[in-house]
């Protein structure tokens, strides 16, 4: 048993897997090249450059949006809130291939500035991307996409013209369940700020 300042810590091993949590559930939207909109949740995104911006998803290849993203290379990472959470879920376990997610879900199609995906209108962020580069990483493929584009709700925008994500309740995912993040627990290099 380890012992941390004198108390004793017990800790399990457990097989190697996916324990890196919790991490965003995104909605990734997409326009296949028949023209057809679709929407995959996706919780394997995150970002990997910041210069030029770039982001990353990782997608099975059984996934109906595979083929509008290998096509196309275009697609629109949406950011969720607590209020899309049900959405969020249902565009994760339901396939684009039988039924339309947008109508589904009531949600609406936002036009995109340099792409030809749409965004999601009801999510907070939308965040432009087109694939620089695939890899096949077994159970996935991993996108890694340049940003060329993002919008943000005003509705977020405070009166000195900063965006407020934390007003959105934005999501997390762990384990297979969604939470909204919590309080404010410091800012960046709040560690080493003079008092």
């Amino acid at each position: 048993m380890a012992c941390h300042n004198g108390v004793d810590m017990s800790k399990t091993t457990f097989k190697p897997g996916n324990m890196l949590y919790p991490v965003p559930a995104v909605m990734v939207s997409t326009k296949g090249t028949d023209g057809k909109f679709n929407i995959l949740t996706i919780a394997w995104a995150g970002t990997v450059n910041s210069d030029p911006p770039m982001v990353s998803i990782s997608v099975r290849k059984n996934r109906y949006s595979y083929k509008a993203l290998e096509e196309t290379g275009e697609f629109v990472v949406n950011l969720t809130t607590k209020e899309l959470v049900r959405a969020t879920d249902f565009c994760g376990v339901r396939s684009g291939a039988d039924i339309d997610k947008f109508k589904e879900c009531k949600l609406t199609p936002l036009k995109s500035s340099k792409i030809s995906a749409p965004g999601i209108a009801e999510s907070p962020v939308n965040i432009e991307c087109k694939v620089i580069s695939k890899t096949d990483l077994g159970s996935h493929t991993m996108f890694v996409a340049e940003v060329v584009n993002v919008t943000v709700d005003d509705e977020y925008m405070d009166e000195k013209g900063k965006f407020d994500l934390a007003k959105a309740e934005p999501i997390a995912y762990s384990h297979g369940e969604y939470y909204s993040l919590g309080e404010k627990l410091g800012t960046f290099g709040y560690s080493v700020k003079k008092k």
